[in-house]
């Protein structure tokens, strides 16, 4: 689900990609090349839950190309001021070309849009579409809706379905875009659907919204923070550091955690600090890709080598790590407010929407990009260039001590002594 609309007002910046190549340094301690144990977190039965010693059988894994159809929904009350390769266009190929960038080339996301209207048997505001849709008149939409597409689309041919509604009949919500799980997986046309991506955005749409939505669909979860009384600030979590917080985000890149999880990390981009004596190691920033893979804003390839340490992790818990990655001004992340070493919690064992990462602010006493940023007080999160930082109650310091000529960042990592 996406967070609420005031956040399409943020600004966006532009500028080229980083390019780096990483090695392993010599240090006093020899840093562990990534794997299961010991500092991967369990997969849980919270939802989305970010262990990533298993992947959940029951969601699609972003590898290798992916077909997903468009399917255009009109009503009885309203005729179509758009058409659907215009509300096409208001998604793609954004969306494919940020997993692309996100995924360094090991997900394709291949869209196939019908080029016509269907049309619902009811009028738009019979079907009391919202933001918390009611459970009874959310079936009986998927019900006409698959239903009339039946008839049009061989569903066996996809493994994602993104129903898109006429964004100007009077009965829909742009912000109950959203995806919805079905409990009990639909049988259509041999094959077995699980969830569908209801989209109801206005024309042109909220930022990268489909890219949120979509990242449900691999098991992502939501990181912004929805308050109680639905007032207040929804990114108190990772301000702009993820897609998954915010789809206004200046840095929307998928946490080095997501990427690994996702299946789009080697082992060896990953790396375990042990013991409590420093581990000094070389982070290739997050953008930074497979030569040809990583591109700009403008798609020219940004020939960085990709195959370097992404990721550090420090086990602190039977649920819980610290995660350390470098994010610079490239690729997904190239409106970025600033760069360094990003540190941030992460916990298997807390749902969706309930905080299961959090950006930890090496800088608690400032803030910055106010005017665009969608949380300036973790706008400025990193530890820049030259400084060192102890992580509160965990104890674990962090160090900046160089970048290369290649824009690669060399740290030290200091776990706390138990």
């Amino acid at each position: 689900m996406s967070v609420p609309k005031l956040r399409s007002t943020a600004a966006v910046l532009t500028t080229m990609s980083a390019l780096a190549a990483t090695s392993i340094l010599g240090g006093p301690s020899a840093a562990e090349p990534f794997s299961t144990e010991p500092c991967a977190l369990h997969r849980t039965e919270v939802h989305h839950s970010e262990g990533v010693d298993t992947w959940n059988p029951a969601y699609t894994r972003p590898t290798g190309t992916l077909d997903a159809v468009l399917v255009f929904l009109s009503f009885p009350d309203a005729t179509p001021r758009t058409t659907p390769a215009a509300l096409t266009a208001d998604h793609f190929p954004e969306t494919s070309r940020f997993y692309e960038q996100s995924s360094y080339g090991r997900f394709t996301l291949r869209p196939h849009p019908l080029d016509r209207w269907l049309r619902m048997p009811r009028p738009s505001t019979a079907y009391a579409i919202r933001r918390d849709w009611n459970a009874e008149d959310r079936a009986a939409y998927l019900r006409d809706a698959f239903a009339v597409a039946d008839r049009a689309v061989d569903f066996s041919r996809y493994r994602i379905v993104y129903f898109v509604a006429d964004p100007d009949a009077p009965g829909v919500d742009s912000d109950a875009t959203k995806v919805v799980n079905l409990q009990t997986p639909l049988r259509v046309d041999g094959t077995d659907i699980r969830r569908v991506v209801t989209v109801f955005e206005h024309h042109p749409p909220d930022r990268l919204v489909l890219a949120h939505e979509t990242g449900h669909l691999f098991d992502l979860p939501d990181l912004y923070h929805r308050p109680g009384d639905g007032k207040g600030d929804w990114d108190t979590y990772v301000g702009d550091w993820d897609l998954m917080g915010s789809q206004f985000g200046l840095a929307p890149d998928l946490f080095a955690w997501h990427k690994w999880k996702a299946g789009w990390l080697d082992p060896r981009q990953v790396v375990c600090v042990r013991g409590t004596t420093p581990t000094r190691l070389t982070l290739e920033p997050l953008e930074a890709g497979p030569g040809g893979w990583a591109r700009d804003g403008g798609g020219a390839p940004a020939f960085g080598l990709g195959h370097g340490v992404k990721l550090a992790v420090v086990r602190t818990g039977p649920e819980s790590a610290l995660a350390f990655e470098a994010r610079g001004r490239g690729g997904d992340d190239r409106t970025s407010c600033r760069q360094g070493i990003l540190v941030y919690r992460v916990r298997g064992d807390i749902a969706s929407g309930d905080g299961p990462v959090q950006v930890v602010d090496a800088h608690p006493r400032t803030e910055a990009c106010w005017e665009s940023s969608v949380y300036p007080p973790l706008a400025d999160a990193p530890v820049f260039l030259g400084e060192s930082f102890t992580v509160p109650e965990d104890g674990v310091k962090v160090e900046a001590e160089g970048v290369t000529a290649s824009g690669a960042w060399t740290v030290k990592i200091t776990p706390a002594v138990k």
